[in-house]
């Protein structure tokens, strides 16, 4: 099975799905913020701005079309370990138990592929931590603590990991930039735009490219030892 290519359909389809499904909630965005048809202000005195309601709601599905898309580029990538798991007939969840607890999937399989496929993490060319940040801001989604909200925010203890998370919005990132760090308290935001949805799909295509033969060199080196 050619493992890296149906990766790479799963990313295809990921990236096709974020700028279709974006696409609507951008154009009410920019409606509202232009004044067109059907978002034309009426006259008002009150002071409030015109279709906050129908702004803040397209806002909001942005974010779930991100933090959506990021989830299924996490599993897609659960799904490429776990399939090279199994052709290289490994049991990396109960022999490296303690990993994946304390290092969650990119942690345990690191350690894995380490001992069991002689991989050496040193050499990848991708980021690891965006691709660690991946799993950690899905879990986050696929986990929310209050019903009151669509807002998701990082946990504290990935805080203490990842003190200035690469899935952040822009105007908590101004509070960096402006060398005010938020505390390890302030509770940032999980925000997937489309530019860090997208750099996030390259490091994990950029990860799996780089495994891809040295997997095949662990799969034929295993079946040598067996023959």
């Amino acid at each position: 099975m050619d493992v890296l290519f149906f990766l790479k359909e799963r990313t295809r389809l990921i990236r096709q799905y974020y700028v279709n499904a974006a696409s609507p909630f951008n154009e009410i965005i920019r409606k509202i913020e232009a004044g067109e048809e059907p978002f034309v202000p009426p006259y008002s005195e009150d002071g409030e701005p015109p279709f906050l309601s129908e702004w803040i709601d397209a806002d909001e599905l942005l974010e779930v079309t991100g933090r959506c898309c990021l989830s299924m580029l996490s599993a897609s990538l659960q799904l490429y370990f776990r399939t090279w798991e199994r052709n290289l007939g490994l049991s990396c969840g109960k022999t490296f138990k303690a990993e994946f607890r304390d290092g969650g999937i990119v942690g345990g399989y690191r350690a894995c592929l380490a001992s069991c496929a002689d991989i050496d993490w040193s050499q990848c060319p991708a980021d690891l931590e965006i691709i660690e940040q991946v799993v950690l801001a899905r879990n986050r989604d696929q986990h929310p603590e209050s019903i009151t909200s669509a807002r998701v925010t990082h946990a504290e203890k990935d805080r203490q990991r990842f003190p200035r998370p690469f899935f952040m919005n822009e105007r908590e990132a101004v509070l960096f930039e402006e060398d005010d760090e938020p505390t390890l308290f302030m509770l940032l935001s999980v925000h997937v735009s489309s530019d860090k949805l997208m750099t996030a799909i390259e490091q994990v295509e950029r990860l799996c490219e780089w495994l891809e033969d040295k997997m095949h060199d662990a799969k034929y080196a295993a079946r040598t030892r067996r023959d």
